[in-house]
């Protein structure tokens, strides 16, 4: 049985993190918007006392991964774990600022990737290193099996060629978990995840973008020229199972897409906070005891929106709460990532619309610009609802495209 109140024993993490985004965050968000580029510094402490909240076990407002072992397995009762305390730590964060969380250090979608799918001795090995994740590449970019960099081994050693475009945190991160395939011929089974450490030789960061939104954060474009790196950084095993075919790189995106949903979610509570300030303000009231239509249209459409916002947050606790449960959540993340991004541009469109002139003066306009990526990275809203209805259907890639 399900609950999709946020639990009790959350509380505490839930209000730490909120004082994080309106004391930390909410100040220097304007600041960091208009200096793109430029690492937010104030977060460093941040980040430390971060580290320490994941290293207790209860999790934070950060990177985490799917994991399955044997005692989880053999859990009796619900869970209300690490992946649903990231994602409601994570909603607070982006009330705050959700450039600024992705530019938290040792919280990057690289590390979900490394708690996804990392062996225990990987894990251990990699333990405090901040990771971006490089998958997207100039030929293509939602179909993830389309990935063209190679990984030709050579003795103890991958030999690493091509190029990732839209790194998140590609060049200030210590490491990226990059996307590459041993064997084109064969198909997605044979794409692969390699840690690539910062230094190696053959690994450059080219340039970083210009972007609409979410500018505190950097984004990266990455070369690969015969770049050795260490056998050992291969995540997971290196055979080829064409029997499994692509699930173990793509099990990533069942613990990386609820945490962009939150995200979204995050975004799209500012938005309606302030825009119910604003419209309080001027002397609209929002009555919940009245129906929408009796009420001024102002009112109506925030109620409207208001309801969509509520949908994508249960989605997203649901997808979280699947995964504390070792439970397949391979549809729920996508269901919750297509809801999500898709509410988030709308809310905070008409949340502009509705404030006209007044959103000009607080970050309405930026979470405007924000909201736009979180419909976009991690599987865009078209590559969300073709998954969900092949896992409906029960239709492969090959089936429905």
């Amino acid at each position: 049985m399900i609950n999709l109140e946020a639990p009790k024993k959350a509380g505490a993490l839930i209000n730490q993190a909120y004082q994080a985004a309106a004391e930390v965050f909410r100040p220097i968000s304007r600041k960091y918007d208009r200096a793109e580029h430029t690492y937010p510094s104030e977060l460093d402490m941040f980040a430390a006392l971060l580290d320490g909240l994941n290293s207790s076990g209860e999790g934070g407002a950060g990177a985490a991964g799917v994991r399955r072992s044997g005692s989880d397995e053999k859990a009796k009762g619900n869970r209300n774990g690490a992946n649903l305390n990231v994602v409601l730590g994570t909603i607070e964060m982006c009330w705050g600022d959700v450039g600024l969380l992705l530019s938290m250090p040792r919280q990057g979608l690289g590390n979900a990737a490394i708690g996804s799918v990392a062996t225990d001795e990987q894990l251990e090995r990699f333990s405090g290193m901040w990771a971006a994740m490089a998958i997207t590449e100039p030929a293509f970019g939602s179909d993830s099996a389309a990935v063209s960099t190679t990984a030709r081994l050579d003795g103890d050693h991958y030999v690493l060629n091509g190029e990732k475009i839209f790194v998140t945190s590609g060049e200030r991160a210590d490491a990226v978990v990059v996307w590459a395939t041993l064997d084109k011929s064969k198909g997605r089974a044979a794409i692969k995840s390699f840690v690539v450490e910062k230094g190696t030789p053959g690994f450059e960061v080219v340039r970083t973008e210009h972007k609409l939104g979410i500018r505190a954060s950097d984004t990266a474009v990455l070369r690969f020229e015969n770049c050795r790196v260490p056998a050992e950084n291969l995540l997971g095993t290196p055979e080829i199972d064409t029997a499994k075919g692509f699930a173990g790189v793509m099990q990533t995106f069942d613990n990386t897409r609820p945490l962009v949903a939150a995200m979204a979610i995050g975004v799209a509570r500012a938005s309606l906070d302030e825009t119910r300030r604003i419209l309080t303000e001027a002397g609209v009231a929002i009555d919940y005891d009245r129906p929408a239509n009796s009420q001024h249209a102002a009112a109506a459409e925030f109620l409207r929106l208001e309801a969509d916002y509520e949908s994508a947050y249960l989605l997203t606790l649901e997808s979280a709460w699947m995964a504390d449960n070792r439970k397949p959540n391979s549809l729920q993340a996508s269901m919750a990532k297509a809801k999500a991004g898709r509410s988030v541009v709308e809310i905070a469109l008409k949340c502009v619309e509705l404030t006209g002139a007044y959103g000009e003066e607080s970050l309405l306009e930026k979470w405007a610009r924000d909201a736009k990526i979180l419909d976009i990275f991690e599987g865009t809203q078209q590559i969300q609802q073709l998954i969900v209805a092949r896992r409906i259907l029960g239709k492969s890639s090959a089936e429905l495209k």
